[in-house]
Formats: structure tokens, C-alpha cells, sequence
């Protein structure tokens, strides 16, 4: 399932991509009962832990969880689904044939409400030798504006890295009244149940509340070429970190290129919500 020439074009010029049908409905079904049995289990935990991030107003009675942790890692299904040809397929029409898997994390958007994702470069996050980085997103529910859709601003992956920094310390979020970014220009990215989006890694995005009754899970999943090494955070233990290749083969060749790059230091722990939340200049909240 490799992508057309003018969907290529798309992701190079505009930053993002999207891929109807790559998913069967018996997948898309088994997802959501797999993401179901964790939301399920989550009535019995009362604050985020190694695998549930939870709203503010979660509760036994009420299961919220803005994020399932590394559901790659959670559940074999996650696992196999993001391994399968069809979505490598797709990956190496746009980075090429060696991938290395970066980690995952599934974003659920629960009916009014849902907690918004404020304005952020993903390559600010993880700053690597190369900018052959994306992130994909499988989407098991209609995602669209009223439900919490992504939105881009097309064309910013070939801008510079955003300042995502506040008080000095790093936050995982742009500030909207200081971005030299015309946020006005930010376009949905709205595609069905099964489909997928993909957008560089370089690409400014964020995404509202789910202000309809409707959930927005989305399974994401970061990827870059294996010749694309990690600036913060390098590798100590070689084997583990040609372990995370998924496709294709290991290289001690990064390729160097003249890509803008700000590190994300000083960094607090916490998951991207707990960073933005220390953010004073929001534009969702």
C-alpha cells in the first residue's frame, strides 16, 4: 500500500498526509474493544501511572483517560497493526526502506470534552541528525473538526523550530501571541474510521476539545529513518536501540544535515499534557 505520487507531494509540500482505508472494519472493531477493556480497567486507578493518563475529572464511575501509554507495548495487537506491511509500506514511500519505531501512545478524546493538545513541533521534542521523522496516526473513530480533529499549519515543517519554552523551562508548547506563525491558516485534518494521517515531524499541529458526544481515539506512532540519530537523549545500549528498527537494517552512519534544531532542556517529567498545562500562553484552555 504505497502512496501515490501526488500523495507524496502532499506530505513534502504541505507537511501532512492522509490514507483512507488502510485498516479493515473487523481491525477498527477490534481496537476500540481492545481500547474499551483499558478504559475499563482504568475504574480502578486513581491517578496517571505507567499506563493511563487520566483527566482531571476521571473516576470509577466515570473512566476518562486522555492517553494510554506505549499501547504497543500495552497489547500485541497495537504491536502487529503498526509492524503490518501496509503501514510500513507507507512509511517507506515517504522516509524510505530502514525505520526505526520511536514509541507510541494512544490519544483518547471522550465525548464533550477531552483535553485539547495546544500548538507544538513533534521534532522539538525528539531533535535528530535528519528530519526524515513523522508521526502516524490510526484512526478508530471518524475524526473531525467537532470531535477534536488534528489541525495542521500547512507548509510550517519547512519553517524553523518553534520556541516551545516558558519561564525557561521547556513545556511542549508554542505560544500563540509570540509564534511567528500565521495559526489562522491551520486546516483539519479530518479522515474516517480506519484511515490515516501522517504528518513530518517538523509540521506545527495541535488539536481542540471534542466538543461533541462522539470519541476521537487515535492510536499515534512515531517513526524516523534509521540513519536519523537522536540529538538529546543518544543511545548508550546499541542493541536496544537497533532493536526498536522495524524495517530494514542498522547503520553507525548518521546522516548529517543542515536541519534547524533547538533542544527541549531544561525538561520536566510528565507526559505532553502535564508539560503544556506549566505553559502561561494557551490557545485551546
Amino acid at each position: 500500500m504505497s502512496l501515490t505520487t501526488s500523495q507524496i507531494y502532499r506530505y513534502q509540500t504541505e507537511g501532512f498526509v492522509t490514507v483512507d482505508g488502510v485498516l479493515s472494519p473487523a481491525q477498527v472493531e477490534e481496537g476500540r474493544r481492545i481500547v474499551q477493556e483499558f478504559v475499563e480497567r482504568s475504574r480502578s486507578v486513581r491517578q496517571s501511572d505507567s499506563t493511563f493518563d487520566l483527566e482531571a475529572d476521571h473516576s470509577a464511575e466515570n473512566p476518562r483517560l486522555r492517553r494510554i501509554k506505549s499501547p504497543a507495548k500495552a497489547h500485541p495487537f497495537f504491536d502487529e497493526l503498526l509492524r503490518s506491511d501496509p503501514i510500513l509500506d507507507i512509511i517507506e514511500s515517504l522516509i524510505g526502506p530502514d525505520i526505526r519505531a520511536l514509541g507510541s501512545k494512544l490519544n483518547l478524546k471522550t465525548g464533550q470534552g477531552g483535553s485539547p493538545v495546544e500548538w507544538h513541533q513533534d521534532f522539538a521534542f525528539h531533535p535528530h541528525t535528519n528530519d526524515d521523522v513523522l508521526a502516524l496516526g490510526v484512526a478508530l473513530d471518524d475524526s473531525t473538526v467537532d470531535n477534536g480533529a488534528l489541525l495542521v499549519v500547512p507548509g510550517s515543517h519547512r519553517g524553523p523550530i518553534l520556541d516551545h519554552h516558558s519561564d525557561g523551562v521547556f513545556v511542549g508548547a508554542v505560544s500563540p501571541s509570540r509564534a511567528p506563525v500565521d495559526l489562522a491558516r491551520a486546516v483539519p485534518v479530518e479522515v474516517g474510521a480506519g484511515g490515516i494521517s501522517i504528518h513530518h515531524g517538523r509540521t506545527l499541529h495541535g488539536s481542540a476539545s471534542n466538543t461533541s458526544s462522539r470519541p476521537r481515539r487515535l492510536l499515534l506512532w512515531d517513526v524516523a529513518a534509521v540513519d536519523a540519530w537522536p540529538l538529546y537523549r543518544t543511545p548508550t545500549d546499541l542493541d536496544a536501540f537497533n532493536a526498536d528498527i522495524v524495517r530494514g537494517h542498522p547503520t553507525l552512519e548518521p546522516r548529517l544535515e543542515a536541519v534547524p534544531v533547538r533542544l527541549p532542556l531544561p525538561l520536566p517529567e510528565g507526559t505532553i499534557f502535564e508539560l503544556q498545562a506549566m505553559s502561561t500562553d494557551k490557545a485551546f484552555t
